[in-house]
């Protein structure tokens, strides 16, 4: 489980939902206190905006059918405090945020990859084969030759 904090909210991860959890007055005033919980298949993509010496970064969770807008040059984190999606970060949490990205990224990733079959099934044996291991079943004295020929009835008569 990864479990960061922002500037602006705190967000969980562990390996299927991500939970972004809000509290306290900058909560209230800007997005609303609360949790909202997301799957990754629910996620299509997340921007990532690093914070700069001056600035807070952020990440930002996509939602398929989602409004996306861009923000005017030099709101974009203004903008992502308000988006119940994003959770604004500094520069001194950033490496914890990057981490998050990372393992995000790789789950998505495999969500969203084919899956691969595991292995093919083998073909059913036929008639000829199974009379073989019957016969040799019998040589080995590991069948009875009445059980052999029931068996060989069996066979014969699936045809």
């Amino acid at each position: 489980m990864i479990e960061v904090k922002g500037k602006s909210g705190q967000v969980q991860f562990d390996g299927q939902y991500v939970t972004i959890t809000r509290k306290g007055f900058l909560a209230r005033s800007l997005v609303g206190k609360g949790e909202k919980r997301l799957h990754i298949s629910q996620i299509s993509s997340v921007q990532w905006k690093p914070a700069g010496a001056v600035v807070n970064g952020f990440i930002q969770f996509g939602l398929p059918g989602g409004v996306e807008r861009r923000s005017k040059f030099g709101n974009q984190t203004q903008d992502a405090l308000k988006d119940e999606n994003s959770v604004v970060f500094t520069k001194q949490q950033m490496p914890q945020f990057e981490e998050l990205r990372q393992a995000l990224d790789a789950a998505i990733a495999q969500h969203h990859a084919p899956q691969q079959p595991t292995s093919a099934p083998s073909p059913a044996p036929s008639v000829a084969d199974e009379l073989t291991k019957l016969g040799q079943l019998l040589q080995q004295g590991i069948l009875t030759q009445a059980e052999f020929e029931q068996q060989k009835a069996r066979l014969l008569g699936g045809q």
